[in-house]
């Protein structure tokens, strides 16, 4: 429950902010059967990509990474100061896409296996992944939340590959956003969010409807406590 309450404050729009506030209220059915929100990642209408996301089958064995030929990026070269918020420009980077589900206690795990199984699939089509892997936070309510993990790639394949058990190829949201760097373990980066929270009631800032999280580090425990996080929320 540390992690659901302010991404479910924020998402419900329950901040001191003007009239056309954050997001609609916390939805009383499940998210599942809500409509999904708007995204830059073009989703196939026949599939809303909600299923929960199965674990890998060895469990345990990370997959092999496609080589690259450098680091993985993240969408801004420059990194955050921890201790300040600043305004980024986030691109539109091709990137394949997994959409899930999970309940708040189980945020790293499903996160960890989204992430292991768009690097297998990759891999496995030989297309190389360039880019920190991304969460974007939608629909959330008390017991747990949608997500769609992402990885962006070197380019966009050609021809697009169709939908393959809910593996999908899109881009990642881009504009302008305000970024929050969270450095320490995931069990307190509700911290950051009580941070975000406060930022944009001061500043009368009135956000999207979606936050973004984006590993620096990679998402292994959430008591690891070297977890780099960035945390993107974009102004309407």
């Amino acid at each position: 429950m540390i992690r659901s309450q302010s991404l479910v404050v924020l998402l419900a729009g329950c901040l001191a902010l003007p009239a056309a506030t954050l997001a609609q209220p916390a939805p009383a059915t499940p998210p599942a059967a809500a409509n999904p929100l708007p995204t830059t990642t073009n989703p196939d209408p026949k599939n809303p990509g909600t299923a929960d996301i199965p674990v890998p089958a060895q469990a345990g064995a990370a997959p092999s990474a496609t080589p690259t030929t450098g680091p993985r990026q993240t969408l801004v070269a420059t990194p955050g100061d921890a201790n300040d918020v600043d305004e980024v420009s986030l691109p539109a980077k091709p990137a394949a896409i997994l959409a899930g589900r999970a309940k708040w206690e189980e945020a790293v795990p499903s996160l960890k296996a989204a992430f292991q199984r768009i690097e297998a699939d990759l891999a496995k089509a030989g297309i190389q992944a360039v880019g920190r892997p991304l969460a974007v936070f939608a629909k959330t309510d008390d017991d747990g939340f949608q997500y769609d993990a992402m990885i962006p790639i070197a380019a966009m394949p050609d021809p697009k590959p169709a939908e393959a058990d809910g593996l999908r190829f899109g881009t990642t949201p881009s504009g302008r956003a305000l970024r929050f760097p969270h450095k320490g373990s995931y069990d307190e980066i509700d911290g950051t969010y009580e941070t975000l929270t406060a930022y944009l009631d001061a500043k009368d800032v009135v956000v999207q409807d979606r936050f973004i999280e984006e590993y620096v580090t990679d998402l292994n425990d959430k008591a690891d406590e070297k977890l780099d996080v960035n945390i993107y929320a974009l102004p309407k």
